[in-house]
């Protein structure tokens, strides 16, 4: 394990109910036989994350029955309901209470399957320790994944409400983002609407 992927851990948000898709919970959505919080956690360890941190909020018992996370650690968001921010929080705490001398979260979202590995490991090559701001991006408009270095944390989390995720607080210290073109690569569709299913193989 080289240090840098001893310092970033990976966190998947996937903890979202699908409300504008019938109540189907995202990481249960199936992508190439498998669900789909499978397939964002294999695209972390082969962009480089070695550790990654799963959230999990609708339907956590039935992800973990059918999702193969067993090498990962799962977080519980009993306020998964009150939207991503509150994932996020979660995600950034566990990191801190697992002890492990992470300093920084490479962060991605289940529902994005059309951002692969390369994008991903182009966002991990930007870390420069824990004052890191990184960002995707996709002609120049800041996306997935984010990359959030550990002095940065308890900000975050505070400004972390609603659905809003880092938006706040990268907003607020933009001059302190890396963006990292990404759209070459990656096509970062999220899957929200029946419509986007067709996205889904």
């Amino acid at each position: 394990m080289t240090q840098k992927e001893r310092q970033v851990a990976g966190v998947v948000l996937a903890a979202g109910g699908g409300r504008r898709l019938g109540g189907r919970p995202k990481a249960l959505l199936e992508h190439r036989g498998r669900p789909l919080v499978e397939h964002a956690v294999s695209v972390l360890r082969a962009a480089g994350c070695t550790r990654v941190h799963v959230v999990l909020g609708a339907r956590a018992d039935t992800v973990r029955e059918r999702a193969a996370l067993g090498d990962c650690v799962l977080v519980d968001n009993p306020d998964w309901e009150q939207g991503m921010g509150t994932s996020l929080r979660a995600g950034l705490a566990s990191l801190t209470e697992a002890g492990a001398g992470a300093r920084a979260a490479l962060v991605s979202l289940v529902d994005q399957p059309g951002i692969g590995p390369e994008a991903v490991a182009r966002v991990l090559a930007a870390y420069r320790g824990e004052d890191s701001l990184v960002s995707a991006a996709y002609e120049g408009v800041r996306g997935h994944p984010v990359l959030l270095g550990s002095a940065h944390w308890a900000g975050i989390a505070a400004a972390a409400t609603g659905d809003r995720g880092a938006r706040a607080y990268l907003k607020e210290h933009a001059s302190e983002l890396t963006l990292v073109e990404c759209g070459d690569v990656a096509r970062p569709y999220d899957i929200d609407r029946p419509e986007d299913l067709v996205h889904l193989e």
